[in-house]
């Protein structure tokens, strides 16, 4: 029996990083592993390919206890910054940081970035490279108008958000004024890139679910326009597998690319 994950302090305190890890990343086995990761790499691959996005720093927002979303951004930036708004994730980001014995195993997700990018057998290489370009694990809370408040961060060229927005944001209002929060994050013509689910309500942790704003791609069009950004790419492709719609609901996924005025 599934119980309801929706408030802040619940979710602070019975979401386990681990749970979510089985559940979605684990090798052979986790649900987003294969149609989601590939989505997810493949846009960031051709997003940071040469003449593409590059730049000195790259802000991931609400990370999550994971790190495959910056593993191509390591080969284009030299400051990366991970964050998330919950201690047993930013907690989670320090052990695969430091090597602990028990950090999560992100080992088979390198492997495939790196065989998108010709050369499988580096994979150790990459990992290093990434530990050595995140210079700090932050809290951020996307509802707040400066989301890193006390800390003010320089204006950053690059600002990426994988499967956080549709957790805190209720209504796509809101969802509007955290893109029109970012902007402040970002230097003038600095890049936003937005992965996501599109007609999504829930996702499965264990036993709790965790309800999420129901998006569509009008909605998404919408929001980045009334937030002055500019849209240079917005791709929704239809979820394949749709044999445990019991874990999670989402029928398609999304991935925009967009900027801030110059």
């Amino acid at each position: 029996m599934e119980t309801p994950c929706n408030t802040e302090q619940t979710y602070n305190d019975e979401f386990n990083p681990l749970d979510y890890y089985n559940t979605y990343y684990a090798p052979g086995e986790g649900k987003l592993t294969g149609e989601w990761t590939d989505f997810v790499f493949r846009n960031l691959h051709e997003t940071f390919s040469p003449g593409g996005v590059r730049g000195d720093t790259l802000i991931d927002f609400g990370s999550g206890p994971t790190i495959y979303q910056v593993l191509t951004a390591c080969d284009v930036f030299n400051n990366i910054i991970l964050s998330d708004l919950f201690e047993q994730n930013r907690a989670e980001l320090q052990k695969w940081l430091r090597k602990d014995p028990d950090a999560l195993d992100w080992t088979h997700m390198i492997k495939c970035v790196c065989e998108l990018e010709g050369n499988r057998e580096n994979y150790k290489e990459k990992a290093e490279k990434l530990r050595s370009k995140v210079k700090q694990v932050l809290k951020c809370d996307a509802l707040k108008s400066n989301p890193y408040d006390p800390i003010v961060l320089p204006p950053a060229d690059c600002l990426l958000t994988c499967l956080c927005l549709e957790t805190p944001c209720k209504d796509i209002e809101s969802y509007c004024n955290v893109l029109k929060n970012f902007k402040n994050l970002l230097k003038p013509g600095g890049h936003l890139l937005v992965l996501g689910m599109v007609n999504s309500t829930f996702y499965s942790v264990g036993n709790k679910r965790i309800t999420v704003l129901t998006v569509s791609q009008n909605d998404l069009e919408m929001a980045f326009k009334k937030a002055g950004y500019e849209i240079k790419k917005l791709v929704v492709t239809p979820r394949i597998d749709v044999s445990r719609k019991d874990i999670f609901d989402a029928g398609s996924r999304y991935f925009v690319h967009a900027c801030t005025p110059k």
